[in-house]
């Protein structure tokens, strides 16, 4: 077993988000496999770190992604811990990795999760510029970079100089191994909590709704989807929103509650939702990187219905017809294939989940972290 610590620059503890899920369930599967300590935030709750323990470390404040003191901080706990490897999430903290790595002669390992300057530029930021280089500089200085989709490794590669031995494919991965068996279970509580009556077939969007990419999502589906679902007759359905932080200009979609929409804010636990769901709508066309929650609803048998960029690094071979593309911002279209979905509905493949399960995703890395 390998000493290896992470370096988390935010709050993931409790989880709220999928990025958040995203870390957490990657330090708790490798953290079966090898000694892991997290160094995150004071705002988490390390409590909840499963497998590994984690160190409230950081100070909340955007200062914490240039304290020097923090280096020399980490630089005693990998002495102490006899840490070998280093990860650092996102590119913010690659300069500590940098400099623990060429101090300490350990390995730094980069994990990117999407080309963070495309996502800034992407929301018009005068200084994505500046971030690009400075995420070129982390990547091709790191010993190897961990990219959630081969979209994002082939990127770097070509457009950010990076040498294609550095670059692997650790993809967001899910607890499941298997098609869901309680469903039923699921559907009884999730309907019973919401008084819909169970011939009813249930649409999901969940996220932070308080992101622009999420809650533009929320308004494309319910000023443009739906009104085309109630124009051509659909019955005996709801779409069900999830997550908290929706701007108060949404009024809690109390205005569309006649129109077969439920809001339902943040829940503590998603997966009941994703269960007794039968079909995740995933509309979203900005904000970069694989979208966590539509690898997730595939892992909990739901068929998703997804524009063009929100399908961006998952493979539609391991989906098979549980994955449906249509246009960006294409409401006919989605609301065309909904229907079809229902109709036509078949299990998540065995080898969406061989490949997406954390389980088999850190026992493949388990290369990374001998000699050294």
């Amino acid at each position: 077993m390998a000493n290896i610590l992470d370096i988390i620059p935010y709050q993931i503890l409790p989880i709220h988000n999928g990025g958040q899920k995203s870390i957490a369930m990657f330090c708790s599967y490798l953290g079966k496999e090898h000694n892991l300590i997290a160094v995150s935030t004071r705002d988490n709750n390390t409590a909840l770190a499963v497998n590994y323990s984690m160190l409230p470390f950081f100070d909340n404040t955007k200062w914490r992604y240039a304290g020097i003191g923090y280096f020399f901080k980490i630089k005693k706990i990998i002495k102490g811990k006899n840490i070998r490897y280093v990860i650092t999430e996102h590119p913010y903290m690659a300069w500590i990795g940098y400099l623990l790595a060429r101090t300490m002669h350990i390995k730094w390992y980069q994990r990117s999760h999407n080309i963070e300057y495309e996502r800034f530029r992407s929301f018009n930021k005068w200084w994505w510029p500046l971030l690009k280089m400075y995420e070129r500089w982390a990547y091709t200085r790191a010993d190897k970079v961990l990219f959630v989709t081969e979209e994002d490794a082939d990127y770097a590669v070509s457009k950010m100089k990076l040498s294609r031995t550095k670059a692997l494919t650790v993809p967001f991965g899910i607890g499941q191994q298997s098609v869901p068996k309680d469903v039923a279970t699921a559907r009884e509580y999730v309907y019973g909590k919401h008084n819909i009556p169970l011939n009813t077939r249930l649409l999901l969007f969940n996220g932070a709704l308080g992101y622009a990419p999420n809650y533009e999502a929320v308004d494309f589906i319910i000023n443009e989807i739906n009104p085309l679902l109630l124009k051509q007759g659909l019955s005996n359905y709801r779409i069900i929103f999830c997550g908290k932080g929706l701007p108060e200009k949404f009024n809690e979609l109390k205005d569309h509650s006649d129109k077969n929409i439920i809001y339902a804010g943040f829940v503590p636990d998603i997966d009941p939702y994703f269960k007794a769901t039968h079909i995740f709508l995933n509309p979203i066309v900005t904000g970069g990187g694989v979208k966590t929650k539509l690898v997730e609803a595939i892992g909990f048998n739901n068929t998703v219905i997804s524009s063009v960029s929100g399908a961006i690094g998952v493979s539609p071979l391991l989906c098979g017809d549980k994955l449906i593309v249509v246009p960006d911002n294409n409401a006919a279209a989605f609301a065309g294939a909904i229907p079809q979905a229902l109709e036509k509905f078949m299990d998540t493949p065995s080898a969406y989940y061989a490949y997406y399960y954390w389980g088999n995703i850190v026992q493949q890395m388990n290369p990374l972290f001998t000699g050294g």
